[in-house]
């Protein structure tokens, strides 16, 4: 395996990974406010899922997205 292609390589994914992901919690937070499901203020729970084809790799990571 050659680290620097790997390394690029996952890099460019877990940016793809964060943009992606923040462009659509930020549209779905708006739209959820807006829509009066949620309030526009506390906390609201997160969790993501990364998963490899044919690794054994099954990660899920929570937090909280604060709305201030």
């Amino acid at each position: 395996m050659d680290e620097d292609i790997f390394n690029m390589s996952l890099r460019k994914f877990l940016k793809k990974v964060g943009v992606t992901s923040q462009r659509e919690i930020e549209k779905a937070i708006r739209d959820a406010v807006e829509a009066g499901r949620i309030p526009a203020s506390g906390k609201v729970k997160a969790i993501a899922r990364v998963t490899l084809e044919g690794v054994d790799l099954d990660v899920e990571i929570d937090a909280s997205i604060d709305l201030g």
